[in-house]
């Protein structure tokens, strides 16, 4: 029989789902381990502990222990008052957050070059827009992906910085 990992059922438990944030309930009957995995990640720093039923006296008991570990976890990090640092990724050869350059090959074997704006208008939605770099030019197709994402954000036209 295969051991099972699910998330805790709020009826189950007579919880909130916020009481049990980042926590999961284990159980893996082959290896005979029971207990809760709290499960954790902050400014890409990935924390999680496992607080076996065995270990605390039963499930109430080790998911009590869980819940302790988890806002004492909590509680550092907000003690951590540092600005958050936000460094382009190595990816990102435009410079430009959510503008990037974009090839795309047609069954035929022609070849189209274009700068690319992408946005979240909603959450869960995705919009795009494409400026060719043959219609354009590569600096005014840039500027233009570039103007698009400011627009489609809702940063509006700057001054002087217009194409």
């Amino acid at each position: 029989m295969q051991g099972t990992c699910r998330k805790v059922s709020c009826v189950f438990m007579n919880s909130s789902p916020r009481e049990n944030h980042g926590i999961a309930r284990i159980e893996l009957a082959v290896v005979g381990s029971y207990g809760w995995q709290v499960r954790l990640q902050r400014r890409g720093q990935k924390v999680s502990r496992f607080f076996a039923d065995r270990i605390f006296g039963g499930a109430d008991a080790s998911l009590q222990a869980a819940r302790q570990w988890r806002d004492d976890q909590r509680e550092l990090w907000s003690k951590d008052d540092s600005p958050r640092t936000c460094v382009s990724s190595p990816r990102n050869a435009s410079g430009v957050v959510g503008v990037s350059r974009v090839i795309v090959r047609s069954g035929t074997g022609a070849v189209y070059h274009f700068w690319q704006a992408t946005w979240c208008p909603a959450p869960g939605q995705r919009q795009s827009v494409k400026f060719s770099v043959k219609k354009h030019g590569d600096h005014i197709a840039y500027r233009l992906a570039i103007e698009a994402r400011r627009m489609g954000i809702g940063g509006g036209a700057s001054d002087g910085d217009s194409v």
